[in-house]
């Protein structure tokens, strides 16, 4: 039986919240997080400050720049996990198998639902309309056979859009992608995948198998399967975590080894030991941005988390310093999986 995946994604949903529970804010451009002008960054905004050019992640300031009627508002978390409870509740309407990505998106698998004749399409519909209904929000959908489609069709059609990729269409509708609309592509292999003279899955498909992994090892593999329309991912109601992370954005730039070992020591990695309780880990890894926004990471594969691993990171990551002042620190530890796993990861680390 052909599966039945739709990917729910909430339209710029931090600041739908807040300009539905403020509708003084309705006409505005409003963006969530990084209320400090100097050192903040924006978490989300809503469409209107999008159109002059904010986006997340953009520090505030240049924010600020670009829109100067900009307003900032502090970030609700417990608000916003209040309401994905509620759009947890809508999805649970139709069925239990939900993979949630975010406080924002999920998966969802209908296979089996007989609601609306089993049509998909109309249970995406149906879904997105209560949350409307209901909640005052809207949400975008996709809707395809496997996991990887329905969350690029989500993005088609958004804001409040839905958009359905049927079986008989998969094979033009993919060789006709961008490889960067493929999930963990990111802005360091892109530029390898250009460089190499591929652009979209269809250039996957006519390139030379061995010397696409060659080139970029186990993701050349992910890059293959999707390009061929293979993902054999299954919906995970119960997603094992991988990873627990924190990061600071510093008050003021600092560029010593000294200054950088006093925010691990004091701040990461206390945090990290807080929150990692009794999980075994497979790998710590550091995070450092500078002060012209490049992203440096690195990573060493431990059992355990010790101070002398991170000191040793920290060694490491400063020799890319190149004289540079540092914005940012974070620190991640990797959770071991409680059972062995073939998945091939679709992510990157861009260093």
């Amino acid at each position: 039986m052909t599966r039945k995946i739709i990917h729910i994604d909430m339209d710029c949903f931090f600041a739908a919240i807040e300009i539905r529970d403020q509708p003084l804010y309705q006409d505005q451009s409003i963006a969530v997080g990084g209320t400090t002008a100097r050192r903040g960054v924006i978490s989300t905004c809503n469409y209107l400050a999008r159109s002059f050019g904010v986006k997340s992640a953009m520090p505030t300031a240049q924010a600020l720049k670009l829109c100067p009627k900009l307003i900032v508002l502090p970030t609700r978390m417990e608000t916003y996990r209040e309401v994905s409870g509620q759009i947890r509740l809508i999805f649970e309407r139709y069925t239990s198998l939900i993979e949630p990505l975010s406080l924002d998106e999920a998966y969802l698998d209908v296979s089996e639902c007989s609601q609306y004749q089993g049509s998909a399409t109309l249970i995406a519909q149906a879904i997105c309309q209560a949350i409307q209904d209901e909640l005052q929000l809207t949400a975008s959908a996709g809707v395809a056979h496997l996991k990887f489609l329905a969350k690029i069709a989500s993005d088609i059609n958004k804001p409040h859009g839905l958009y359905v990729i049927p079986p008989n269409k998969v094979q033009s509708f993919v060789e006709a992608l961008p490889l960067e609309k493929i999930p963990g592509v990111g802005r360091v292999t892109l530029k390898k995948l250009h460089q190499a003279s591929l652009f979209t899955c269809k250039d996957i498909k006519q390139s030379h198998y061995p010397e696409l992994i060659q080139k970029f090892g186990r993701f050349g593999v992910t890059l293959w399967q999707r390009s061929h329309a293979i993902d054999e991912r299954s919906i995970q109601p119960h997603k094992e975590r991988k990873s627990i992370g924190v990061e600071r954005t510093l008050a003021q730039n600092i560029e010593s080894f000294e200054a950088c070992w006093e925010i691990i020591q004091q701040q990461l990695y206390p945090k990290i030991q807080q929150r990692l309780k009794q999980q075994a880990i497979h790998k710590v890894g550091l995070k450092i941005k500078f002060a012209d926004f490049q992203v440096t990471t690195i990573e060493q594969t431990s059992t355990h988390l010790h101070l002398d691993i991170c000191r040793t990171l920290l060694h490491h990551a400063l020799k890319r310093q190149k004289q540079r002042q540092i914005r940012l620190m974070g620190m991640k530890v990797t959770l071991k999986p409680s059972f062995p796993s073939a998945q091939i990861p679709l992510f990157e680390l861009d260093t």
